[in-house]
């Protein structure tokens, strides 16, 4: 078998993942490297030694890349699978996405776990190799797919190689994915490699001596073993100054493109422009342009190209030189020809985007072919192929009106697929933004401020809401869904900057918002009243609306949910409705996930892992902080950076780190989450017993109310209030939220006010009023809430000396805050019981930590009766490996079917 001289490490390591995927462990690797440095020689090398294996390819090519999905349908589009093997919607999205049918425009994470599942398949025959050569040329939306894909290997015999040059965007598209970078030849390997290939005898000090010139590029030296004579390798003539090798390179190939017929050259060019590699494409477009038939062979061997019933240049250098030699009109000349063989033959997305390489000046025919092509790449889910097309349309257009347009709906489609620096560039192109008509501008002015907090400019986050504002008001009369969107974006970055955000900003929206229901449709007009309602009234006031919005979003059409996410959250936790918010977040998941809208499914994961903690589950919380993690890793995303604040706080973390953290997240214009953060801090302090260090965080909050904020921290400042000794405090706030509780008429807050009561009432009330909060709570799905109560109720009677009955509520409070991962309350009970001489078990983690974050929560899945397949698309895993996960949970807990999982699992995984 040929072996590339030099590279037996990065062999080892390659042929090492074959291995693996024989055994069922499947493994993906980008191979990074210049121009020439033996990327594409690795893969043949390992595609050979891959017996056994079926071998899908797909290769980059440039102009492909505003073709959607193109490297997908290379990849699988000739896997023969029974339709029915893959699930509904995974097998419904990659039909969109190759073409084969139309319907809703796919999540590209979606198209992601269909090729996953169809690996699956495939591989139960078989272990896979997919090799992406040139991946740097690969539409974006099969990269970010296929990168998916990469990053969910786990249980699956395949293996996914990248080969790519150094590339920004490759970088951030294929992260998570592990890399491999390919260096030049180590000196000793080069002039073996220059001596090997030299056609006859060459000294070795001459060949030490161009290694030491051109270094150690492969396909550098080969080129010159095979070209040069003995004389031009020892004067080195071919450099005429010192150049980096892919330059120096290129400018070989330059040298040599020279010698060829004028024919053979323009026939060159000609494949140089038509970079899929189509022959008979290239052929159709060289006839039109009067170029002999023979010129493909001549170039063939004149060993540039490679003709086996498709072009391939010998290395992309060859067609970058042989591109950039032509002048601009000689390439304009050949791309026109080849869109009319590409419209000739029914391409008419290929031939549009030649057409458009075709001409130097503005054409509104050729504009609107682009437009047509980006509709068609939108449908198929490509937005970012969308956003590229329509703002090349844009420089071609006539009309400035039209332009502007254009370059308006590619920034709105670029927000859409999160590339939020391309859409911020796309409406800088505007050349002058003042001569917009307001419906343009207000677009204009609503891209720039939704991308505030996707930016991270705090202080434009802080600008966001009125510039929102402000484009609903540019909207007004003229787009009213544009403004009802507007506003309702305003208040969802206004809610996550939260303080930071002024007073006047936030009635200003709301008395908008009241102003704007009028003329909404029915959902729209609920949330919009709703959230004015919070915005401008008293709690009682509001109470009603805001239940309104609630119950109209619950019965919402799956199809609209995801628009009103935060919404929807907000008004439950503002009602205090735990069951509520939770069945919102539940329901959210399961369509964010059907659907595979993986940055919807993001937020309602973090925000799950703040409500887990204010609704008193801190182990609950944990696993959406994992799962969080997870998916980032999923997506690409750094999971390092996954840090809540919150739960560190909860969890022990020490308080100079959770307060850095906090701060640094206010710096960044979150103030919601920095609020979060603190608060959590000061509950730690009431769990210690620090009383004065909580009162002190809480107090600024108590006086700079914020919405449905505040509420949720007002016990937590009764409590630091009345132990600290600030008693007037505890006693006010006590009042006020006993009449909040009545107002809302909330199980959860009427349980919490009625605890709160029994902190500040005399000896012969209290005992009643904290028997009727743990009855109240008892009712609700509130864990924490719940046995802070006994625990209070705990302590209360062992001061008064209730030794028997203490010990109970005592018990009862160290077992529930244990199991539900409050460990600092609970080692406070275990305190209280050490008065009594009994110890209680606070450690709920030993078990815990048999099961890795992933394997819980497939454990969790498996208990509540879900089947590995709902299990992969929840996780967005295969189901081969949800299997091997769950084999390993068996063997871990010591069980062997799925019906004990239930009773073995941990407390993290209930």
């Amino acid at each position: 078998m040929f072996k590339p001289m030099g590279r037996a490490d990065e062999l080892d390591h390659l042929n090492g993942f074959i291995a693996a995927a024989r055994n069922g462990l499947g493994h993906a690797v980008v191979l990074r490297g210049e121009p020439g440095i033996g990327k594409s020689v690795l893969i043949e090398s390992l595609i050979k030694s891959a017996h056994g294996f079926r071998i899908l390819r797909s290769d980059g090519y440039e102009t492909e890349a505003n073709l959607p999905y193109s490297g997908v349908q290379r990849l699988v589009g000739s896997i023969e699978v029974d339709s029915a093997q893959l699930p509904d919607l995974e097998r419904e999205a990659l039909r969109v996405a190759l073409g084969v049918s139309a319907g809703a425009v796919p999540d590209r994470f979606l198209v992601g776990r269909a090729v996953l599942s169809l690996l699956a398949i495939v591989g139960c025959g078989g272990p896979v190799l997919c090799a992406i050569d040139d991946a740097q040329w690969l539409d974006r939306e099969s990269l970010d797919a296929l990168g998916f894909v990469a990053r969910r290997l786990r249980a699956d015999a395949a293996v996914v190689v990248f080969a790519a040059r150094p590339d920004d965007d490759i970088d951030v598209r294929l992260a998570g994915v592990p890399t491999l970078q390919i260096n030049e030849l180590a000196r000793i390997d080069a002039i073996a490699l220059l001596t090997h290939s030299f056609d006859g005898v060459l000294e070795p000090r001459v060949a030490a001596d161009i290694v030491d010139e051109v270094g150690g590029n492969p396909l550098v030296l080969t080129d010159l073993a095979r070209d040069l004579t003995i004389r031009e390798l020892t004067d080195s003539s071919f450099v005429p100054r010192p150049l980096r090798a892919s330059q120096r390179l290129e400018e070989f190939y330059r040298r040599k493109l020279d010698l060829l017929p004028d024919s053979c050259q323009d026939w060159i060019l000609v494949a140089a422009a038509e970079s899929t590699g189509d022959l008979k494409l290239v052929d159709r477009a060289a006839a039109l342009l009067d170029i002999d038939e023979s010129a493909g062979e001549t170039a063939d061997d004149a060993g540039l190209v490679v003709i086996d019933g498709a072009v391939r240049f010998r290395h992309p250098l060859v067609r970058a030189a042989v591109y950039r030699a032509a002048t601009a009109a000689a390439r304009r000349r050949v791309h026109g020809a080849l869109a009319q063989a590409a419209e000739a033959s029914g391409s008419a997305d290929v031939g549009a985007w030649h057409a458009a390489a075709a001409t130097a000046r503005p054409h509104e025919g050729i504009a609107q072919r682009l437009v047509d092509a980006a509709e068609r790449a939108g449908r198929r889910g490509g937005l970012i192929a969308r956003a590229s097309l329509l703002a090349r349309a844009a420089e071609l257009s006539e009309d400035p009106v039209l332009r502007d347009d254009r370059l308006l709906t590619a920034a709105e489609s670029a927000s859409e697929a999160g590339a939020g620096r391309f859409a911020v560039d796309l409406t800088d192109r505007i050349p002058d933004p003042q001569a917009l008509e307001p419906v343009a501008a207000g677009r204009r002015l609503f891209v720039r401020a939704s991308l505030a907090a996707f930016l991270g400019d705090p202080e434009a986050i802080r600008l966001a809401p009125d510039q929102l504002t402000a484009a609903a008001d540019l909207f007004h009369g003229r787009d009213t869904r544009r403004e009802h969107l507007a506003l309702l974006r305003a208040f969802d970055v206004a809610h996550s900057a939260e303080r930071a955000v002024t007073a006047d900003t936030m009635r200003g929206l709301g008395l908008r918002m009241r102003a704007a229901a009028a003329e909404a449709e029915p959902i729209t007009r609920a949330v919009l009243i709703g959230v004015a309602a919070l915005l401008l009234d008293t709690y009682a006031e509001a109470v009603a609306p805001m239940r309104k919005a609630a119950h109209v979003l619950s019965e919402l059409d799956d199809r609209r949910a995801l628009e009103f996410s935060i919404a929807g959250v907000i008004f439950t936790s503002a009602l205090w409705d735990e069951r509520a918010r939770n069945n919102w977040l539940d329901r959210g998941e399961r369509i964010a996930t059907q659907s595979g809208a993986l940055r919807e499914l993001d937020y309602l994961l973090w925000m799950r892992s703040l409500t887990e903690l204010d609704r008193g589950d801190v182990t609950a919380a944990g696993r959406a902080v994992a799962r969080v993690r997870e998916l980032r890793q999923a997506m690409g995303y750094p999971a390092e950076h996954v840090v809540n604040g919150s739960y560190l706080a909860w969890t022990g973390a020490p308080a100079a780190v959770v307060t850095q953290i906090a701060e640094s997240t206010l710096a960044a214009g979150f103030g919601g989450v920095h609020t979060a953060t603190i608060n959590a801090l000061a509950i730690r302090n009431l769990a210690e017993g620090h009383y004065h260090n909580a009162y002190a965080l809480l107090t600024p909050f108590e006086a700079d109310r914020f919405l449905q904020v505040s509420p949720h921290q007002l016990p937590e400042y009764i409590e630091a209030a009345a132990r600290a000794g600030h008693t007037a405090d505890a006693e006010r706030v006590t009042v006020e939220f006993a009449r909040f509780a009545d107002d809302i008429g909330s199980p959860w807050a009427q349980g919490v006010a009625l605890r709160c009561s029994a902190l500040i009432a005399p000896t012969e009330d209290a005992e009643e009023l904290y028997l009727a909060a743990i009855a109240a709570l008892t009712e609700t799905d509130t864990p924490i809430d719940l046995y802070r109560t006994h625990l209070l109720y705990g302590e209360w009677l062992r001061r008064q000396r209730r030794r028997t009955d203490a010990k109970v509520q005592l018990r009862t409070a160290a077992e529930g805050l244990t199991r539900f991962g409050a460990v600092a309350f609970a080692e406070r009970a275990a305190r209280e019981l050490d008065a009594f001489g009994e110890r209680a078990q606070v450690d709920g983690t030993a078990r815990s930590v048999e099961l890795t974050a992933q394997e819980s929560e497939v454990a969790a899945l498996a208990a509540t009766g879900h089947t590995n397949a709902e299990i992969a698309a929840t996780m967005f895993l295969s189901a081969n490996t949800v299997d091997y996960h769950l084999r390993k949970v068996f063997r871990k807990l010591g069980i062997s079917s799925r019906r004990q999982l239930r009773e073995h699992l941990p407390p993290t995984a209930n």
